[in-house]
C-alpha cells in the first residue's frame, strides 16, 4: 500500500505489480504472508542497502509487515527461509519546483513619452506537478537620477487567478498610479510557491519611461563644442625635447633651429609662469607675451627675477588706491580686520598660504626655469640642460614636501580574554572539524568487463569454479545499480545474473538461456570505443601520400 504525502492530495493506491511508481516521501508498506512458519525468523527486507525484519501484524496468523518513507529510488527484495525473490524496482518521482514563465513584455520595455499609454500588460504562465498556492507580483520602482535615486518595492498577490497545477497569470503596470513619472523605471518578477513549499522566480525586467528632456533634446546632441583644456608642457617634457633638438641639430639649418628653440623657450616660460601664480607672480597679461618692461624684451644677457616684472593691467580686481582720510570708507575699520585675510595679488609674500620652505623651494624652481627660458630663446640648449634639470629636480622635492601621508587605518580586534578562557573546560561554540574530501568513483567497467570474459568462455564449454560467482556478483553490484534508472530492461538480466551465481556457486552447469540476457545488459554498459581515424581509399593517391609523410 501506497500512502501519498497529504500535501499532494491523492488517495492511497495498491501497486498493480511489485515494480512501481510512487511520489517522493510517500509513505509504503509491505505486508507479507508466509505459509508454514513456524519457528522460522520473520522475513527480511532487503531495501538498497538497508535490512529490515518485518513485524507480525497483530490479529492474523503468518503476516507480517512493515512501512517506510522512500525520498530517492531503490530496490527491493525479501528474504525468508533461506530463499530470496527477485529484486523488484521503486521509481520515486521528486516533487518538482514550480515553472513560470512570462510571455509579455519583454526583458526590455521602453515607453515613449509621447504618443503611447503609460501601461504595460503583464500575461505569464504558472504551472506544477501537484500544485501551486501562491503566486506574487514584485516591483522595485527607481525614482530620480545619480545619486539621488530613491528605490521602494510593491508587491501584489495573483494568488487568485491559481486553479489546479496550471494557471494564466496577468496584471497591468499603470505607471502614473505606481508613482512614477518621466525618466523613472521600474524592475519586476513573479515568484510563485507549490503545495510543498518550493519556490521558484523568474528574472527581473526592466520598463521605462522615456524623459521628455532626452527626448526632445535628442537632435541638438551633436551640436555642441568640446572646449578642450589648456595644454602645458611639463618640466620632463622640456627636457626631453631639448635632447631630441640636440640630436637632430647637425640635419637643420640655423633659421629651423632658432625657431624651434624659441617653441622651447615660450613652453618654459607658459610652465613658469603656470608655477609663478602659486607665489602671486601674475604680471603677464597673457601666457608668454611679454610685459611692456619684461627683462627678456629689453636685456636677454641679465636673468633678472620673474618677480621683477611689471603688470601693464590685470585680470583680478584688486583695491582702490588710498585715499585721502577726508575721503576715507566707513568701513575703514572692517577692511583693517580683513586684511590679513585678504589674497593680495600685489604682494609675493602674502598671495599665497604655502610653508615658508615650500615657498623658498618655488622660488628656486622659478630662478632655474628663468634661467633655462633664457638660453632656450638665445639657442642655447646645451647651457639651459643644467638649468632643466635643476628645474625638475627642485619640483619633485617640492611636491614630496607638500603631500600629506596617512597612517593606513584597519581593523584592529580586541585581544582575546586568554585569562578568562583557557584551563575552564567551557565548550560553548566548539564544533568537531569537518574534513570533506570529494572522491571519483569506482570505474564500473572492469567488473563488467570480467563477467563477459566469463560469460564467452562459459558459451566455448569451459568449465566454471565456485570462486567465479565473485565476478558475478560485482557485476550484479553495477547492474543493480543501472536498473535503478532502467528497470524494465536491467531487472530481467539481474535476476539472471544472481541464478548465474547461484549455479556456479553450488557447482550446477550454467543454461545458456541465463546467460544471453546478462550478456546482452552487461554489454549495453561498456562504454562507447573512442573513434579512430579511418584509413584513405585505396584509389586517393594524394591522401595516401600524405599518411606516409606524416608517419615518417
Amino acid at each position: 500500500m501506497v500512502t501519498p504525502p497529504a500535501y499532494i492530495r491523492l488517495a492511497a493506491f495498491a501497486p498493480a505489480q511489485a515494480s512501481f511508481q510512487c511520489p517522493q516521501e510517500a509513505r509504503v508498506r509491505w505486508q507479507v504472508r508466509v505459509s508454514n512458519g513456524a519457528g522460522q525468523p520473520a522475513p527480511v527486507l532487503e531495501l538498497g542497502t538497508q535490512r529490515l525484519s518485518l513485524r507480525p501484524v497483530p490479529g492474523q496468523t503468518g503476516a507480517f509487515f512493515t512501512e517506510q518513507i522512500l525520498t530517492t529510488s531503490v530496490l527491493y527484495r525479501l528474504r525468508y527461509a533461506g530463499t530470496v525473490s527477485d529484486d523488484y524496482a521503486i521509481d520515486v518521482r521528486p516533487d518538482l519546483a514550480p515553472v513560470l514563465r512570462i510571455v509579455t513584455p519583454k526583458a526590455y520595455t521602453l515607453v515613449a513619452a509621447l504618443g503611447q499609454r503609460p501601461e504595460v500588460p503583464i500575461r505569464a504562465t504558472a504551472r506544477d506537478d501537484y500544485g501551486l498556492t501562491r503566486a506574487e507580483l514584485v516591483i522595485t520602482v527607481a525614482q530620480g537620477q545619480g545619486e539621488a535615486v530613491k528605490f521602494r518595492e510593491l508587491r501584489r498577490d495573483l494568488s487568485g487567478g491559481l486553479n489546479g497545477s496550471q494557471a494564466n497569470l496577468g496584471s497591468v503596470l499603470n505607471l502614473p498610479k505606481l508613482g512614477l513619472t518621466y525618466g523613472d523605471e521600474l524592475y519586476f518578477y513573479l515568484s510563485a510557491r507549490d503545495n510543498h513549499g518550493h519556490t521558484t522566480r523568474t528574472d527581473s525586467y526592466l520598463v521605462q519611461w522615456q524623459d521628455t528632456a532626452v527626448a526632445d533634446s535628442a537632435p541638438d546632441l551633436g551640436m555642441g563644442v568640446k572646449v578642450a583644456p589648456a595644454y602645458f608642457r611639463s618640466q620632463r617634457q622640456i627636457i626631453i625635447d631639448t635632447d631630441k633638438l640636440l640630436a637632430e641639430k647637425p640635419k637643420l639649418d640655423a633659421a629651423t633651429f632658432a625657431s624651434r628653440a624659441n617653441a622651447l623657450g615660450f613652453d618654459q616660460q607658459s610652465l613658469r609662469l603656470r608655477y609663478g601664480k602659486f607665489l602671486g607672480e601674475e604680471s603677464e597679461a597673457g601666457i608668454g607675451a611679454p610685459a611692456p618692461h619684461s627683462p627678456i624684451a629689453e636685456d636677454e644677457d641679465a636673468p633678472a627675477s620673474p618677480t621683477a616684472e611689471a603688470p601693464e593691467h590685470d585680470d583680478h580686481d584688486h583695491a582702490a588706491p588710498p585715499v585721502s582720510s577726508a575721503k576715507a570708507s566707513p568701513t575703514a575699520a572692517t577692511d583693517a580686520l580683513m586684511d590679513p585675510y585678504i589674497h593680495k595679488h600685489d604682494d609675493a609674500e602674502t598671495a599665497d598660504f604655502l610653508e615658508p620652505a615650500v615657498k623658498t623651494k618655488l622660488h628656486a624652481v622659478l630662478d632655474q626655469m628663468w634661467a633655462a627660458e633664457l638660453r632656450l630663446r638665445t639657442g642655447q640648449l646645451t647651457a639651459a640642460r643644467p638649468y632643466e634639470y635643476r628645474a625638475l629636480r627642485l619640483l619633485k622635492e617640492v611636491q614630496q614636501q607638500t603631500r600629506v601621508f596617512v597612517k593606513k587605518a584597519g581593523f584592529t580586534p580586541p585581544p582575546m580574554p586568554e585569562a578568562t578562557l583557557r584551563l575552564t573546560g567551557e565548550l560553548a561554540g566548539a564544533t568537531v572539524p569537518h574534513h570533506q574530501q570529494m572522491l571519483p568513483a569506482p570505474n564500473p567497467q572492469p567488473a563488467v568487463r570480467a563477467a563477459l570474459r566469463w560469460l564467452a568462455a562459459a558459451d566455448q564449454g569451459q568449465p566454471s569454479r565456485p570462486a567465479d560467482a565473485a565476478v558475478l556478483d560485482q557485476a550484479g553490484a553495477v547492474l543493480a545499480g543501472a536498473a535503478l534508472s532502467r528497470p524494465s530492461f536491467y531487472l530481467p538480466a539481474l535476476r539472471a545474473l544472481r541464478e548465474l551465481s547461484q549455479a556456479v556457486r553450488a557447482g550446477r552447469p550454467t543454461l545458456a538461456t541465463s546467460r544471453a540476457p546478462v550478456a546482452r545488459a552487461l554489454t549495453d554498459l561498456l562504454a562507447a570505443p573512442a573513434p579512430t581515424p579511418a584509413p584513405p581509399p585505396a584509389a586517393d593517391r594524394l591522401a595516401r601520400r600524405y599518411f606516409q609523410e606524416l608517419a615518417r
